[in-house]
């Protein structure tokens, strides 16, 4: 049996997917989170189904391209049981789809989501009287808790069993106008009772306010940087130190200097740089973004943004693809199908690419923010915003073309639960322990043979006039090259090429800041560059491959001069 979750953006239903199928989708309180439909097997009631969740759609008759692949999956697809996930704060707006899902005549049930949080709204559903209305079964759920999960999925399991075809009501025919009839049913079926008002409905008052709101939102990433600095420098050196004594342990029965232990050598370190250099700080950091996320801050920092990206010539639902590429470009160049203009899609790309993931901001807290201080840290990432922004500013204008306004709604505040968190980061550090933590072995292995055969300097000259150009020595040639496979290998293999894990005595200040914020700009990870090359095509790929390193090249240029200048 195949059961497909289908709802607007932001009604919860990939956390719904989440509490019965673990980790194996985004989740987020703003829309375009989930772009492609992901499968997963689960067991209910002793028996197994095949559970989709569906990208979110405002419609199935037209829109964005991640509107389009919910419709035809559900053309195309045999599925037994739609399960439709509705905000029960937003009725009105969630019922125009479910109007739609209902003339498909398939099995099917109305889960009313967040109904803690409408409840609070003083807002009363008659689920009985819309269940009989629509003719399909309307359960309450709050999935973030997960209440009304296990009771959801019986049923589900119940409908699809039965395949009875359903009959339509009157007024929900296809001539119909379906927004209409939905606000219709929401005034019918719904009730405004007395609203309780709590701190949550004031606050927005003061973080979407147009002054003070932007200071806080500046104030709450420098709280964020700070900790990830915090926790990364407090638990970097004693990992460190361990390791190092690990290392004289293992290489104490070999020759020095011999093949194989320079082989062990390299392993021990693609070990020791995961989890000293790598995993203090990509952890810490993706626990808060994963806390911001479920507070509901990330969709406020959206609206305040708005502004912004109008003046690079996007909108505010372009900041989605920028949220997501702090955790990783390729989810970000994914989430840009939410744009419905071809135009907008590939200068949304072009700019998510520019975005430091998790990987290139180790890069930073390791390199900058562990030496020089958290301050220079920020300093580099509010640079790194400056030149999206003009980079922005730059492609729109030769792309003129005017852009729609963001209409959006503000999801509540929530109180993060520890196992959505928790779940979340874990998901997202799986990609590194299980991807790129290989990868960093085996190219730490890889760079002890060429040092040890003398070709190391074959790579180093290969860019030798970029790095000689932007003041770096040219020992930094390697970590850049193998850093196109996974950015972690830029700070990894750094120190094997450098010959220590003590970079301020191989790197002045200025170089340590110049390397860092070429990595922030320059070519994305192999498997970034491969979701351009399918999202936007060949040719896309290569010219925003070749921006990078342009915007690179000149980033670091103005750093140095900067550098040289102030230290």
């Amino acid at each position: 049996m195949r059961v497909a979750l289908i709802g607007l953006p932001n009604c919860g239903k990939s956390t719904l997917f989440n509490q019965v199928a673990g980790y194996k989708a985004e989740t987020g309180n703003f829309s375009g989170t989930t772009v492609t439909f992901t499968e997963s097997r689960v067991r209910v009631a002793g028996e197994v189904i095949e559970l989709v969740d569906l990208p979110g759609a405002y419609s199935l008759d037209e829109g964005s391209p991640a509107e389009r692949e919910a419709a035809r999956y559900l053309d195309s697809r045999d599925v037994d049981v739609i399960i439709n996930v509705a905000d029960s704060t937003q009725l009105s707006a969630a019922l125009s789809l479910t109007l739609e899902l209902v003339a498909l005549n398939k099995p099917m049930i109305l889960a009313l989501n967040m109904i803690d949080e409408s409840a609070r709204m003083g807002l009363h559903i008659d689920a009985e009287g819309l269940s009989h209305q629509l003719n399909v079964p309307v359960l309450p759920l709050v999935a973030s808790k997960g209440r009304g999960v296990k009771g959801l999925f019986i049923k589900a399991l119940e409908v699809g069993k039965k395949k009875e075809e359903r009959k339509q009501e009157g007024g929900i025919q296809k001539a119909e106008d379906r927004h209409t009839f939905a606000v219709n049913m929401a005034k019918k079926y719904v009730t405004q009772g007395e609203r309780r008002i709590i701190w949550r409905d004031r606050l927005d008052n003061v973080l979407l306010h147009p002054v003070w709101g932007y200071a806080i939102m500046l104030f709450v990433l420098f709280l964020f940087f700070q900790a990830v600095y915090g926790i990364g420098k407090v638990t970097e050196p004693p990992l460190l130190a361990l390791f190092d004594w690990i290392m004289k342990g293992v290489l104490a029965p070999f020759e020095d200097g011999s093949f194989f232990a320079q082989i062990i050598l390299g392993v021990l370190q693609g070990i020791a740089a995961g989890v000293a250099i790598v995993l203090p700080y990509l952890l810490p950091f993706l626990l808060g973004l994963g806390m911001l996320e479920d507070i509901g801050y990330l969709p406020r920092v959206a609206f305040l943004m708005d502004a912004f990206m109008h003046r690079i010539g996007l909108h505010g639902k372009a900041i989605v693809p920028f949220i997501l590429g702090y955790g990783c470009n390729v989810p970000a160049v994914m989430s840009t199908r939410t744009l419905e203009e071809p135009r907008d899609r590939y200068i949304a790309a072009a700019l998510a690419v520019l975005v430091p993931c998790a990987a290139r901001l180790a890069v930073v807290f390791g390199l900058v923010a562990f030496y020089l201080g958290p301050i220079i840290a920020f300093i580099l990432f509010l640079f790194n915003l400056f030149i999206i922004a003009l980079t922005g500013k730059i492609l729109s204008q030769m792309t003129p073309e005017d852009t729609p306004g963001l209409i959006m709604e503000m999801p509540p505040y929530r109180v993060p639960t520890v196992k959505n968190v928790f779940g979340k980061s874990w998901f997202r550090v799986r990609e590194f322990v299980v991807e790129a933590w290989p990868i960093l072995i085996a190219g730490s292995a890889v760079l002890a043979i060429l040092n040890y055969l003398n070709v190391a300097y074959i790579f180093n000259w290969m860019v030798r006039p970029l790095t000689w150009l932007i003041g770096l020595p040219s020992e930094v040639g390697v970590p850049l090259i193998f850093g196109i496979l996974r950015k972690e290998l830029s700070l990894v293999m750094l120190s094997q090429a450098l010959g220590t894990a003590d970079f301020k005595s191989a790197l002045s200040s200025e170089q340590m800041i110049v390397y860092a914020t070429f990595v922030m700009f320059y070519l994305p990870c192999l498997a970034t560059l491969s979701i351009l090359r399918r999202e936007l095509g060949t040719r896309a790929m290569l010219t925003i491959s070749a921006l990078t390193v342009i915007v690179a090249l000149l980033a670091a240029l103005l750093t140095r001069g900067v550098a040289i200048v102030l230290l």
